[in-house]
């Protein structure tokens, strides 16, 4: 059978305020665990992190919680590097904020790869705590990751030799450059980012998804998914509640990960900025987006 392991990271701590930190649970509850075995799947239930829930932390205005932050990247680099050597099967991190991109990668390349992200998100994530005055880490995660001027040593330093990525090493997918700050609008043209548009994933999400996966070096690839890239009406699941009426709904989302399972290069899927207080009053929100997971997950290379 194909195996799947899943770890949560409860982390709201890199966030604009709590709420993160409740969605390995709530996949959890609603069932993740047994559909995936219902469709097939062996799956290895690696537990959760210790919870870290955000707070104000006036000491670090423009780094909130990096501390915390921090300690939760060592810890989930820690523990998926065995479970990365094992070489079977794929693994799901659910989150917890964007920052567990920079922890699946950071343990792929400590097996000596040189791995490839497809960043599926709204924002770029391309800001510093000189770009932004909102000390939110989950939106400074490929700044981190590229190591740009800026970027705060702690979070840097537990991801291994620096850059922890090359920006030849991602795609960044269902961006909307109006949602971006002016900071990382010039990161990203400095660097030569590949940035394809949410109005292109809506569009046409096989073809824009093997445009990004054309464009990723022959190596094993990470998918990272902010759950604001979605249409917030269709799927009112984010952290992030401006992204009404715009961007792909889950349906166009599901054939955007399914294409992406196909290739047998990718081996792991992270999720982040699901809150799941943002769906109360829709309660078929969460199990929609589990399913979409499922059939993510059961998608054969």
């Amino acid at each position: 059978m194909p195996r799947v392991s899943v770890i949560g990271v409860p982390n709201s701590a890199g966030s604009y305020a709590a709420g993160q930190e409740q969605a390995p649970r709530a996949l959890r509850v609603a069932g993740l665990l047994d559909v995936l075995v219902r469709r097939g799947l062996e799956v290895e239930d690696l537990g959760d992190l210790p919870e870290q829930v955000w707070r104000p932390d006036p000491a670090r205005p423009l780094a909130q919680n990096v501390d915390d932050v921090a300690e939760s990247l060592w810890a989930l680099r820690a523990r998926l590097a065995p479970v990365f050597a094992e070489r079977s099967g794929r693994v799901l991190v659910l989150g917890g904020n964007c920052t567990i991109a920079l922890a699946v990668v950071a343990a792929l390349r400590d097996l000596g790869e040189m791995p490839g992200l497809r960043y599926v998100d709204r924002h770029l994530d391309l800001n510093t705590p000189a770009t932004t005055t909102d000390g939110a880490l989950d939106w400074m995660g490929l700044a981190h990751a590229f190591a740009l001027p800026g970027s705060v040593d702690e979070v840097v330093d537990v991801l291994g030799p620096r850059p922890l990525l090359r920006p030849s090493q991602v795609v960044v997918l269902g961006a909307d450059i109006d949602k971006t700050t002016e900071g990382e609008r010039r990161h990203a043209a400095d660097v030569d980012l590949t940035v394809i548009s949410g109005q292109r994933l809506a569009a046409d999400p096989v073809g824009a998804t093997r445009i990004a996966l054309d464009r990723l070096p022959d190596a094993a690839l990470a998918v990272h998914l902010d759950v604001d890239v979605l249409d917030f009406t269709d799927a009112p699941l984010a952290e992030d509640t401006a992204g009404r009426n715009s961007g792909p709904g889950l349906a166009a989302l599901a054939l955007s990960l399914a294409e992406a399972a196909r290739d047998p290069r990718t081996v792991a899927f992270s999720v982040g900025e699901l809150n799941p207080t943002r769906s109360r009053g829709v309660p078929t929100a969460v199990p929609r987006f589990l399913e979409v997971l499922v059939e993510t997950l059961a998608t054969a290379p």
